[in-house]
């Protein structure tokens, strides 16, 4: 009844956005919030606890621990860029978005997601290099080097990510302007204009092309290269140790690209798909690789579990 009296409402359907939460469960919202603030809590403190300890500690100075650095800093720009309209839909039922602030949130999310999967390339390309020739290890992943690395990560994001406000402000919203999710989304947007959106629609599939192809296929190659390194090795324990040092970064990859392409392919082909498929992995592509992260790799790198312990 809320959304329909608001999209009755003509100066309100021109000037906002109405987002969606769990359907069929607007009932129990207050209760929904109760995991999502819980995943922010731990999401924010895994990532902050990352930096705060990579930072004070130099023997953690290194490549590795660096692009983690940069992963843990992009994940809570992720986090930042949703808290506002996920926790304030869920625990305060408000729906409403100005067109501004949902082009701005957008903005925000599809940079933050572009520089996240450039850093994994860049592990990626850390974990080849420590593999394949760890003697120029060091002189190859220099600080200044890695900064340039970051520099480029960054200014990709924010270049491909820029034009999307202004592809969106030219259009006319006349449709019922109710968002698939609780957050602004490009390709979610774009659906509810009332005019030509081919621009749109092949710049984003552009996007996601080149997402993939330019990132998700240089880490596969690169991992191709790491494998064949490694059953060289004649050492069998050897040749474990350096995959396990691969594990990490292999479980945030298949976290982020997994629900990541799900949810394109949803988008732009699954017409018929299940609205419930399409709100929760888009929360999984945004909020579960912040939350495992951190995890992850403190599971899974002894050195970086022992600093944390060693402080906590």
């Amino acid at each position: 009844m809320y959304i329909m009296s608001a999209v009755n409402d003509t100066k309100l359907n021109s000037a906002m956005f109405l987002l969606t939460g769990i359907t069929g469960q607007e009932d129990i919202h207050l209760w929904i919030s109760i995991p999502f603030c819980f995943i922010y809590v731990f999401s924010i403190l895994g990532n902050s606890t990352i930096l705060f300890i990579i930072k004070i500690d130099p023997s953690l100075h290194e490549p590795m621990y660096i692009f983690l650095s940069m992963l843990a800093v992009t994940d809570l720009g992720l986090l930042i860029s949703t808290i506002p309209t996920i926790l304030g839909m869920y625990l305060f039922n408000s729906r409403e978005i100005s067109l501004d602030t949902c082009f701005a949130q957008l903005f925000f999310i599809h940079s933050f997601a572009i520089i996240e999967s450039s850093i994994l390339l860049l592990m990626a390309f850390d974990r080849f290099v420590a593999i394949s020739n760890p003697l120029r290890y060091a002189s190859i992943l220099t600080l200044p080097r890695i900064f340039k690395m970051g520099l480029v990560c960054v200014l990709r994001g924010v270049a491909v990510s820029f034009p999307f406000p202004f592809l969106l402000k030219r259009f006319q919203y006349c449709r019922v302007n109710v968002l698939s999710h609780s957050y602004c989304l490009h390709q979610d947007v774009m659906k509810l204009a009332c005019s030509d959106i081919t621009v749109n629609y092949i710049y984003g599939l552009f996007l996601t092309a080149s997402t993939v192809g330019f990132d998700l296929l240089p880490i596969f190659l690169s991992y191709v290269m790491i494998l064949k390194t490694v059953l060289s090795v004649a050492s069998h324990t050897e040749c474990l140790r350096a995959l396990n040092t691969c594990v990490s970064h292999l479980c945030a990859v298949l976290l982020f690209y997994t629900p990541d392409i799900g949810l394109a392919l949803i988008h732009r082909l699954g017409k018929g798909s299940s609205p419930l498929l399409q709100i929760v992995l888009g929360y999984i592509y945004l909020l579960v690789p912040p939350l495992m992260n951190p995890i992850v790799y403190s599971v899974n790198s002894k050195h970086l579990r022992g600093r944390i312990i060693r402080v906590f």
